[in-house]
């Protein structure tokens, strides 16, 4: 109570016991507190004491703030109630719960694309538009993308006014070489980017910059110290990658650390995230069959670091062949999730999602963008990435006391 009342964030231990004093509390209003019960608790003790138990990195506030509290409370009742409940009789129940979900199977592929967006549907076209002027805009922006250079300044109004058309061309479910075809800005860095900001309300490269800036070097900092002496991985990781890095300098050798931490942090698979070629590789010579289909960054050269070009390849097929810069290739995969409606593999969802809180401020309360299995539950916020938050939280604190 007096780092509570004090502004304080208390140290794991203390917050460990504060969980538990909660919990009996609860106990003796309700034998066995549902998830809602603890969201209610959770968001009024947050709401009392929001420098102390808020999740937040960097003072920026992570999803609605208290589900790292919620899991924690979740998780004392569960295991409160493993003892006292028969072990056959728990898995039955669990079945159940599967078969009478809120979401129905079929309609969690909805849910997953309107995931973080403000405009994912248009109902009605501009009043200044018609179908024509549509198709003219559409026209125009194909002989653009013929050109070898084009003004950036032609192109964003563009994209902007044909954005209802991009919509229903994506949403309607036209596959990826139609869209290439009838839609080429759509895969450059700055068509994107524009529909990006239309879809979603954040603005991709200048968020992402003002975030790593921010917390970036946090972090960092957490990975190579912290994560380091908790994880072997994570060392050996560290270790590597600064003999790679070698002299470099600069935000983008930055942000190649903080993603290849981010992924032997959480366990998840380098390769299905970055894809190496020879330097000198041709485009029509990378062998795309052995590329997930998840959007991938082609990484030319033997690492991040010693790259001069990068590609993205989305669906196993090569879509932007010209990325001169590792920010711009990251921007963009990430971007072409939302754009496109594809949904985070279950082996990335982890970096995917910590990426999308932390560094492009998108936090929705409710649902996921990580693909689900069928009677497989999902919870609002990654528990992985809810942890990491939370340990972040209590670095900074020790670190400013």
């Amino acid at each position: 109570m007096q780092c509570l009342e004090r502004g304080k964030r208390p140290s794991p231990k203390l917050r460990r016991e504060m969980i538990c004093i909660v919990f009996s509390e609860m106990m003796l209003a309700c034998a066995s507190p549902s998830k809602q019960a603890s969201t209610e608790v959770a968001k009024k003790m947050v709401a009392k004491y929001p420098c102390s138990l808020q999740d937040v990195i960097e003072c920026d506030v992570v999803g609605a703030g208290y589900h790292s509290l919620v899991k924690h409370l979740q998780a004392r009742i569960e295991n409160v109630k493993r003892s006292s409940v028969p072990r056959i009789q728990k898995r039955k129940r669990g079945s159940d719960e599967c078969d009478t979900d809120e979401i129905p199977a079929e309609q969690r592929a909805a849910v997953q694309d309107t995931y973080g967006c403000i405009m994912w549907d248009m109902k009605f076209m501009p009043v200044s538009e018609t179908l024509e002027s549509q198709q003219e805009k559409k026209d125009q922006m194909k002989v653009l993308s013929e050109k070898t250079t084009f003004s950036p300044e032609e192109v964003k109004p563009l994209m902007k006014c044909t954005f209802f058309s991009q919509r229903k061309a994506i949403n309607s479910g036209a596959d990826l070489q139609s869209l290439i075809k009838e839609w080429p800005f759509l895969f450059k860095e700055i068509g994107m980017i524009v529909h990006f900001h239309d879809l979603t309300g954040v603005s991709l490269k200048e968020t992402f910059f003002r975030n790593v800036e921010k917390k970036g070097k946090r972090v960092l900092e957490f990975m190579r110290g912290i994560g380091a002496d908790r994880s072997k991985q994570v060392l050996q990781a560290v270790t590597k990658l600064k003999i790679q890095r070698g002299q470099l300098e600069g935000c983008s050798e930055d942000v190649k650390d903080l993603v290849l931490l981010l992924l032997s942090y959480f366990n998840e698979k380098e390769e299905d995230l970055f894809y190496y070629v020879e330097e000198t590789c041709m485009t029509k010579e990378v062998q795309v069959e052995s590329f997930p289909v998840t959007p991938c960054i082609i990484v030319c050269g033997t690492s991040c670091y010693a790259a001069k070009l990068f590609m993205l390849s989305v669906d196993q097929k090569i879509v932007n062949d010209d990325i001169s810069d590792f920010i711009a290739a990251v921007c963009m995969m990430f971007a072409s999730y939302y754009c496109l409606n594809i949904h985070y593999p279950v082996g990335l969802g982890s970096t995917l999602e910590f990426i999308q809180r932390c560094f492009f401020n998108i936090n929705p309360e409710k649902g996921t963008k990580v693909e689900t299995k069928k009677n497989k539950k999902q919870l609002s916020v990654n528990p992985r990435v809810l942890s990491l938050i939370t340990d972040l939280s209590d670095h900074e604190w020790r670190e400013t006391c």
